[in-house]
């Protein structure tokens, strides 16, 4: 299937097509909203016009941030890609779920948000970026026959890559490989759009789960989107540019919605999958220190925004907030019976903060990459980076007080004896409860299925291998081939 493209963008009369015919919405029953999730790859918390970018805008973004709730303290799960993705969908930090790092299976032992909503009669379906099936390298279309693709954790219908995925990509719609042309942010949406639509008109409720490629390298963008960035260096030209057609979908998906006539009746969470990315000039973390990989602010802390038209009160957030709290949250708005999620759960649900902010977050929010921990607890920040290589010189542990001291640079942890007792206290704590989640006592079973794959490149699997003779020309795929077959 190849979609309609006007100068590498996906055509306007493709998306007019499906807007026109949805003039009569059908309602949709209001204790069950629809659900859309949309999540950038590598965008820093700095990458927004909001934010006061001093070259990028972004005008959906920054609408939907006025006309919703602004997350300003929001954080990944993790920061890279896939433990952030495994934390969205199980509201469990990602160590926890088997997803140390990127390229790592998610446990089949999880229940995910889509498969309790699907048991409550909720349409679920998942478009673009996967990574949660244990294959690294650039993204290539899943598998009909890999038993960790999207329909096997709760979605209905997907359209998926195993990572990352550029201009003109190629896809898989449950299995059935599909070639389409244009940007794959606009494409994700538009066909993240015919989904929702199509249930709309029989009163279903969707979970919709939206997960971009962008702004992940290799960097490609139009020339037109690249035009306010001639100035850059190549890369950072290309990067903000995909960034532009980002934005741009989130304007379709908006107005889209409106067009139904669901915009009441749908709430969206959009943010990201882990903090920008260096060697982009301007820096992509807004001030923060450090970058993807890091767990100091500017590697976990991005863009967040909640809309729900008529149901939360736009206004900007510092209340500390994450992607593990996305689960707990819908379960709370849907009425979700606790039996649909493995405990312990690492978020909570933010549905107070929809119409008011809370003076403290009752729970602390973790974050376990690589055997490093941080935990934030509300102004106050722990960080272990060494643990096994600490000295009197170099503490073991780190403390922050982001309210005085966002960009990280002066550890108290000699200063605020009382506080950095109680955060190691807590640190400790719950870092051996994660150490029970890996050994699997969370599961019925009390160990992990011995079958869970180990992280792989997609050229080793022998299922791909046909594929390869016809695949080694694609630009995203070529360099990956090449290393694989000499």
């Amino acid at each position: 299937m190849k979609l309609l493209a006007n100068n590498g963008r996906i055509a306007p009369i493709a998306v007019c097509a499906l807007l026109a015919s949805c003039l009569a919405p059908a309602i949709l029953v209001a204790e069950r909203p629809n659900i859309v999730l949309v999540m950038a790859d590598d965008q820093g918390w700095g990458e927004v016009g909001y934010r006061g970018h001093p070259v990028l805008k972004t005008p959906h973004l920054d609408a939907m941030a006025e006309a919703g709730l602004r997350m300003d303290r929001f954080y990944a799960g993790a920061p890279v890609c896939s433990p952030t993705r495994a934390s969205v969908l199980t509201g469990r930090s990602n160590n926890r779920t088997g997803v140390q790092s990127h390229g790592y299976a998610l446990r089949r032992q999880e229940k995910t948000i889509a498969e309790a909503l699907r048991g409550v009669g909720y349409r679920t379906g998942h478009f673009g970026k996967w990574h949660l099936n244990g294959l690294r390298g650039a993204g290539v279309p899943v598998l009909a026959s890999d038993n960790h693709h999207p329909g096997h954790f709760g979605f209905d219908q997907w359209l998926s890559v195993t990572n990352f995925f550029d201009r003109n990509p190629l896809l898989s719609r449950q299995g059935t490989f599909e070639e389409f042309q244009g940007d794959s942010s606009e494409i994700a949406i538009e066909q993240a759009l015919k989904f929702i639509h199509a249930n709309v008109q029989t009163q279903t409720p969707t979970f919709t789960v939206v997960w971009f490629g962008t702004p992940h390298s290799p960097f490609e963008a139009t020339e037109e989107d690249m035009v306010p960035f001639a100035e850059l260096d190549r890369n950072s030209r290309q990067h903000y540019g995909e960034l532009v057609a980002l934005d741009r979908s989130i304007g379709t998906l908006r107005s889209a919605l409106r067009e139904m006539g669901i915009e009441k009746n749908t709430l969206v969470w959009y943010c990201s999958d882990n903090g920008g990315l260096p060697k982009i000039a301007p820096e992509t973390v807004g001030g923060l220190r450090g970058f993807k990989g890091s767990l100091y602010e500017g590697g976990l802390r991005v863009p967040g925004i909640i809309e729900w038209s008529g149901t939360i009160q736009p206004r900007i957030s510092l209340f500390p907030a994450s992607v593990l709290d996305i689960f707990p949250t819908v379960a709370e708005i849907v009425g979700l019976p606790s039996a649909r999620w493995v405990t312990p759960q690492d978020g909570l649900s933010l549905r107070q903060v929809f119409s008011q902010e809370p003076s403290q977050r009752d729970k602390p929010i973790p974050f376990n990459y690589m055997g490093q921990t941080a935990m934030v607890d509300n102004n106050w920040k722990i960080v272990r980076l060494n643990p096994k290589d600490a000295s009197d010189s170099s503490p073991e542990f780190e403390i922050y007080d982001l309210s005085r001291d966002p960009t990280e640079s002066h550890n108290v942890v000699k200063e605020v004896p009382e506080v950095a007792g109680s955060l190691q206290r807590q640190l400790l704590e719950w870092e051996h409860s994660l150490e029970r989640s890996v050994a699997g006592q969370d599961y019925p079973e009390k160990q992990v299925d011995p079958n869970e794959p180990v992280p792989r490149f997609w050229v080793d699997v022998d299922e791909y291998q046909p594929y390869l003779n016809s695949w080694k020309n694609r630009p995203e795929y070529q360099s990956t081939i090449d290393r694989a077959t000499k």
